[in-house]
């Protein structure tokens, strides 16, 4: 029964996933440099997803794939599950933003180019300590030097676990067989996957899941483009969707 129930998910996720091809409004990427971002959601109990916003020193990236990656993911998320999250709307907090804390998952993109100040850190911490789930995705190669400096600002002991399929997080809304997703631009890369757990201890919860040399949320972004093969597309919304529910559950 559960192997069919799987199959039946996986169908409909490549059933969704195909639906969005020329229905899913994005903004090009040169329109990013100009981008209007939308009022946040005051909180009402339903699912918002949560960007962080962070100190930017040579470069953005914390706002990349916005708005389409969020509104793609949680209009798919509202096919699929009974979460009911906003489909039009999302947050931007800063860490050390007490508003924060009403969010249970919060969205980091780009931490190859994240600086924190003393403010963030403590925020960051108090969030993590409180129950909070960071999802850390899109960078590559030798920018974990600067991921790692800033992440030791907050946890200086952490210890990042390598994570595979077994791990409960991959199988908290869909099976994950297979983490083989590769970056969507630097395909030669293949992405690695890194979890933070609560007191470095495995048999408590991840506090922090880390997408590395790949980008979920790009693939997200132009689902409705058909720039990615669909199983690929596929593959990272299932992905996205386990790290929602688990940090919900968790």
């Amino acid at each position: 029964m559960r192997s069919r129930r799987i199959a039946l998910l996986a169908a409909a996720v490549t059933i969704v996933v195909a639906a969005l091809v020329g229905v899913l409004r994005v903004r090009p990427l040169g329109a990013q440099r100009y981008m209007r971002f939308d009022p946040n959601v005051a909180y009402d109990g339903r699912f918002t997803f949560v960007r962080v916003k962070y100190i930017v020193r040579w470069r953005s990236g914390w706002e990349f794939d916005y708005p389409a990656m969020e509104r793609n993911f949680m209009k798919l998320t509202d096919e699929l599950t009974t979460l009911r999250p906003h489909t039009e709307e999302s947050n931007i907090h800063t860490f050390d933003d007490p508003e924060l804390l009403k969010f249970p998952i919060a969205y980091l993109s780009e931490p190859g180019g994240w600086y924190l100040n003393p403010k963030e850190a403590e925020g960051l911490r108090n969030y993590l300590a409180k129950g909070g789930f960071l999802w850390v995705d899109d960078f590559m190669r030798d920018e974990w030097v600067q991921f790692e400096r800033q992440i030791r600002l907050v946890l200086p002991d952490a210890r990042f676990v390598r994570l595979d399929p077994s791990h409960p997080i991959y199988n908290a809304f869909f099976h994950i067989d297979s983490l083989t997703l590769h970056h969507p631009q630097a395909t030669e890369l293949r992405g690695e996957f890194y979890g933070i757990y609560e007191d470095n201890d495995p048999s408590k919860r991840l506090m922090v899941v880390i997408d590395y040399n790949t980008d979920v949320g790009d693939f997200m972004e132009w689902s409705g483009q058909g720039w990615f093969p669909v199983n690929v597309t596929n593959d990272a919304y299932k992905i996205a969707i386990d790290y929602i529910i688990y940090g919900l559950t968790h």
